[in-house]
């Protein structure tokens, strides 16, 4: 039998309460210890030469405060995370600032020969030595994440009811294609998740994404069980009466009670980490759908207090992601310096916002899952975002976007190393929700934009809404959930501001006559209304549109519903998506053997727009062309978008078959569950 232990025997199911019973203390815990306080005094040395309201008699006094530093720390840290927690996110964020200036200050004043001139020179002190032993301890270790490891080692397990259960972490790696990962495994990039791919104990398979290749539809069939009612990443719905943008925490949870069953994947006592959706889970954090109703917990607070209060965690993360931004500045220079083509301007709003996801998040994820895993819960869901975010400006298989997986892989060996001490036995599941494909977009191509491209072939009203959104919802999702029932101003000001790049006030359909979208190569041309207009009432209101949009050399194929059926129409073609009958050149020849398929249920769904326009595709560069400021991309059809992949135990996951689309994924997913004995009571909830 195999496990997320690769490398372990078998166990008995009591084994996990065996292994929480014992707390060794091993050398190399003492000598990381001494190790921490060593820095820690160097640290305190050099800020001492820095601060001038900062003295000491003699190198000893410092060297005595690291150590009582260190163990002041570990008896108050506890207390003031409980107590911030408790009291909200003011004294959560007040704990961040001031919490370890008070250990500090402590430490000082009960060893004799070194002294402040007055409290702000500790919270100075404090911030300060915390950065320069975070940069030794990064020169000591060569950026690895030992330090970390061994912090959320030290978290002390729960008790868990049904030990002989075993847990389900399901890690999705956003935006990670199939053939990318094969690449990485061979590559060296990812050590761990090749390392179990070795031993056995796990391997990797392809799985064909629906249309539209985005987060919103992937996620919603992988963890509710349909991509159903997800026409893309944004669209405007008929039945509101505006656009939907799924993350945006409102929308996202109008999108999830419309695909809930109550037996989603995380439906029984599982939790939903950084998500657009829940999977029915009864606890969630940092998820877009749950954000409005159940932000700001009490449990979200304390996970947070301590990870702030941790010598390497916000500091940690924050001088990470200072690192980050400047490695970010000097990538887009080097871009440009060599002329890589394409690419696309990387602002200084891109830079923070990978610096973001890449660190501060990347590590809040962790310490949460962590959290959640030493607490025993059944099943978690986290979604990494790191590449994705990297690869939409820098393109998917560029240098600094296969890098990030590097980051992710230090993530999968934190977490098995968690694993091992949790109260239960846990079988790691590595996903992705869709690959990405790489190009010029369509408007830096060809010059204009794709609804302005509309309204010169219809003489209408039109409204286009045309912007890269994805990485703000990341940076709300954390803002809202952390801020509690009732924001302080301060958050509330930070969400509105977010809320505005999202696209937060609805989109002005009354006297537009067209609204055009842009989901990645993937673009919707909505006609407003409570019902959808077929081919034929297309081209008789606007006849020059779909000829129009067919000529120029940005699209590919558009499909339409017509009074036979749904079609893919290209230049030359048409395909009736359901018969399959071809007339003239097949439009689809170029997109795969399931184009058709995906195509065929995506122009079905009730919610689709009156036309979908896929960009141009070239089969030997693999360039599709994003009708978003975006280089790599993902939504439609073309290049590597579609080609998703699951790492999985191979005794507890075995296809017979191909794959396709999220919701047979999900259903794979759930067999592995009820193999665990997990979902047993669960029942439909009645629609």
């Amino acid at each position: 039998m195999t496990s997320s232990h690769p490398s372990q025997p078998d166990e008995h199911p009591s084994a996990p309460a065996d292994r929480r019973s014992r707390v060794r203390v091993t050398l190399a815990d003492v000598l990381r210890l001494l190790g921490t306080g060593f820095l820690t005094f160097l640290s305190l040395l050099i800020t001492a030469e820095l601060l001038p309201g900062f003295t000491f008699t003699s190198w000893w006094p410092l060297a005595v405060a690291a150590a009582v530093g260190g163990v002041v720390g570990m008896l108050v840290r506890p207390v003031l995370a409980l107590v911030s927690a408790a009291v909200g996110w003011v004294a959560v964020a007040a704990a961040a600032i001031f919490g370890q200036a008070l250990i500090m200050q402590a430490a000082i004043t009960i060893v004799p020969g070194a002294s402040f001139d007055s409290f702000w020179t500790a919270v100075a002190t404090a911030w300060l030595t915390a950065a320069i032993a975070t940069l030794l301890a990064w020169l000591a270790s060569a950026g690895t994440d030992e330090s970390m490891t061994a912090s959320l080692m030290r978290i002390q397990p729960g008790t868990v009811s049904d030990p002989e259960v075993d847990g389900v972490l399901f890690i999705q790696l956003d935006g990670v294609s199939f053939p990318v990962m094969q690449w990485v495994l061979q590559s060296g990039t990812m050590t761990t998740p090749r390392r179990w791919l070795d031993t056995g104990s796990h391997a990797v398979h392809e799985w064909a994404v629906q249309m539209p290749c985005t987060t919103p539809a992937s996620q919603q069939a992988i963890l509710q069980g349909s991509a159903a009612g997800v026409p893309a990443f944004r669209w405007y719905d008929r039945e509101v009466g505006r656009v939907l943008v799924a993350n945006r925490p409102a929308d996202a949870s109008v999108i999830e009670a419309r695909a809930s069953t109550g037996m989603g994947l995380l439906a029984d006592g599982g939790v939903s980490v950084s998500n657009l959706f829940t999977g029915d889970a009864p606890r969630a954090c940092m998820t877009m759908s749950r954000l409005e109703v159940s932000r700001g917990s009490r449990r979200t607070r304390q996970v947070f207090a301590r990870f702030v209060l941790r010598p390497d965690g916000l500091v940690r993360s924050v001088s990470r992601t200072v690192a980050e931004l400047g490695r970010e500045r000097f990538q887009a220079r080097r871009q440009r310096r060599l002329g890589v083509h394409p690419r696309v301007h990387r602002s200084w709003t891109f830079a923070g916002l990978r610096a973001f996801s890449n660190c501060l998040l990347r590590d809040l994820n962790t310490t949460v899952v962590a959290e959640e895993m030493m607490n025993g819960t059944r099943s978690i869901y986290v979604d990494y975002v790191d590449y994705d975010e990297i690869g939409h400006h820098a393109g998917a298989t560029r240098i600094e976007s296969l890098a990030a997986l590097s980051g992710l892989d230090q993530v999968l060996t934190v977490l098995e190393k968690v694993a091992e001490r949790a109260p239960r036995r846990y079988h790691i599941v590595v996903l992705s929700d869709h690959g990405q494909s790489q190009g010029e977009p369509f408007a830096t191509r060809h010059g204009i934009e794709l609804s302005d491209l509309c309204r010169s072939l219809t003489d209408s009203t039109t409204t286009g809404v045309e912007s890269s959104i994805e990485g703000w919802g990341r940076v709300d999702s954390v803002i809202e959930d952390l801020g509690g029932t009732h924001t302080s101003g301060m958050t509330s000001a930070a969400t509105r501001r977010v809320d505005t790049k999202l696209g937060g006030d609805d989109v002005d359909a009354g006297e537009a006559e067209l609204v055009v979208l842009g989901s990645g190569n993937l673009g919707l041309v909505y006609v407003p209304g409570k019902r959808r207009l077929l081919m034929e009432e297309i081209e008789e209101r606007w006849p020059r549109l779909l000829p129009g949009l067919l000529a120029h050399p940005g699209v590919g194929f558009l499909s339409v519903l017509s009074e036979r059926g749904p079609l893919a129409l290209g230049q030359h073609g048409r395909r009736h998506l359901t018969t399959g009958e071809v007339e003239g050149v097949d439009p689809l020849a170029a997109f795969g053997p399931h184009a058709a398929s995906v195509l065929e249920t995506a122009t079905l769904m009730p919610e689709a727009p009156e036309i979908y326009v896929n960009s141009s595709y070239d089969p030997v560069t693999m360039d599709v062309a994003a009708f978003e400021p975006l280089v790599g991309c993902h939504g439609g059809l073309g290049g590597w978008q579609d080609r998703g992949f699951v790492m999985a135990p191979t005794h507890l996951f075995s296809p017979d078959g191909p794959i396709t689309g999220g919701d047979e994924l999900h259903q794979h997913l759930v067999a592995m569950l009820v193999a665990l004995g997990h979902r047993t009571q669960l029942q439909r909830t009645p629609s």
